[in-house]
């Protein structure tokens, strides 16, 4: 397996999430009362594969507990939490084969619906969770016939950092999110996100294809490519820069993109944004609520669409009201704004997907 270190990228250094810190952390504490030894380094096993070397900042253990903590590293990203010590207290249950992940002091508390996670829980992301479970399954062996494992993850200065990200807005209080859907930080630098986009292009052009699929990240990459079948170079993240890319698309003379995403960044295209990072714009909640007004939903619906939480739970409203014809208004407007900026140049199939992989609406 290929061990994958922080490396520099054009001058931009690659950092870890909070939920790799975590993994970590996590597997140094196990393996330090395993072995009644001090952990200094530890590799993780990445989401997608491959292997990361995390230094250990503080390792004390006993006979069936122990903490241990990593200093979250964020590369060049400019991100509130790099600097941040991810704590986890490792314990050994009775309960046989078992793994209970537990948020501590500093992680936030789900308090609102639409982010995916259940309220009054930790705000701790499926990914990292499957993450820590991976890598300590790795190592126990023999020992969860015997054990279970309880996991608590604590951030020290988490409550001091949460109100600085947009936590607060989405309803996750007293701390920060566990969070990473890779693993690895990639800086946010409209220049380098710019060129490797640009690069991207180049490439598919090179190899003789002229049309390409435009996603806003790895998760809905991961979806399109079970349904389009193009080679892997024709698939272009272009994350927030919806606009930029599809002009660059025009200027190169792709012949046709596929623009493939989930509601939140779709609302946002949808509503004429052209730069979707969550910090620079937030999704119109007012504008989805006249789509649904438009598709028959009720004063009453409208009225909750325009103080829902994300747009995530603007579709579990729709979902749940049975609402049609959101999704492909949704669709049609990311359509007519994607085509506005690429000056009609481009044969556009949009599609919108669901948080499962389902195809929600589609647009061609």
């Amino acid at each position: 397996m290929i061990i994958v270190e922080k490396i520099d990228r054009k001058k931009l250094k690659t950092g870890y999430t909070t939920g790799t810190s975590a993994a970590a952390a996590a597997k140094a504490a196990l393996l330090s009362i395993i072995n009644q030894k001090k952990i200094e380094n530890i590799d993780v096993k990445l989401p997608k594969g491959g292997l990361i070397k995390i230094p250990i900042h503080f390792c004390k253990f006993e006979k069936n507990k122990a903490r241990c903590s990593v200093i979250k590293d964020g590369g060049d990203d400019p991100d509130v939490t790099h600097g941040a010590e991810i704590i986890v207290d490792l314990s050994l249950m009775e309960e046989k084969n078992k793994i209970e992940i537990e948020g501590g002091e500093g992680v936030g508390i789900v308090t609102k619906p639409g982010l995916g996670l259940e309220i009054n829980k930790a705000a701790i992301n499926p990914v990292p969770k499957k993450m820590i479970n991976e890598n300590l399954v790795e190592v126990a062996g023999d020992l969860l016939r015997e054990k279970g494992i309880r996991v608590i993850i604590s951030v020290p200065k988490g409550k001091e950092l949460g109100p600085k990200t947009d936590n607060p807005r989405i309803g996750i209080l007293h701390g920060i999110s566990i969070l990473g859907t890779s693993g690895i930080v990639i800086p946010f630098s409209t220049a380098s996100y710019a060129a490797s986009i640009r690069q991207n292009l180049d490439v598919a052009i090179a190899m003789k294809n002229d049309t390409v699929v435009l996603t806003t990240g790895g998760r809905s990459e991961d979806f399109a490519k079970k349904i389009i079948d193009l080679p892997d170079h024709c698939f272009v993240q272009m994350g927030d820069f919806s606009g930029y890319t599809i002009q660059q698309c025009a200027k190169k003379n792709i012949k046709k993109a596929f623009v493939v995403g989930f509601i939140g960044k779709l609302a946002k295209m949808a509503a004429g944004v052209k730069q979707t990072h969550v910090k620079g714009s937030k999704v119109d909640m007012k504008f989805l609520s006249e789509l649904a007004g438009n598709s028959g939903a009720s004063q009453k619906i409208m009225q909750e669409i325009e103080k829902a939480n994300t747009a995530r739970h603007v579709s579990e409203i729709i979902k749940e009201k049975k609402i049609s014809g959101f999704f492909e208004q949704i669709c049609e407007k990311t359509y007519q704004q994607m085509k506005k900026h690429s000056e009609e140049k481009i044969s556009l199939d949009v599609i919108l997907f669901d948080f499962d992989g389902n195809i929600l609406a589609r647009k061609s």
